[in-house]
């Protein structure tokens, strides 16, 4: 029994979140508009950069010829 109380005097993992973040509705609200703006940026990292992997020397900058511009002398 004596442990019971403890562990819910002490909190868990969601109590703590939920203190933190969820408690009042504008910082949930930018907690969660910062995940979405930062989770896109993180994703669309990944597959720029895979996207690159599975297509070298296909792309139009792999290209010597047409990636170059006449120089005019």
């Amino acid at each position: 029994m004596g442990s019971v109380t403890r562990r819910r005097s002490q909190g868990g993992l969601f109590e703590s979140l939920y203190r933190v973040i969820m408690r009042r509705n504008s910082v949930y609200v930018t907690f969660v508009i910062a995940g979405a703006f930062l989770g896109e940026r993180a994703v669309d990292y990944g597959v720029h950069r895979l996207w690159e992997y599975n297509n070298v020397g296909k792309r139009y900058e792999d290209i010597p010829v047409l990636g170059q511009r006449q120089s005019e002398e």
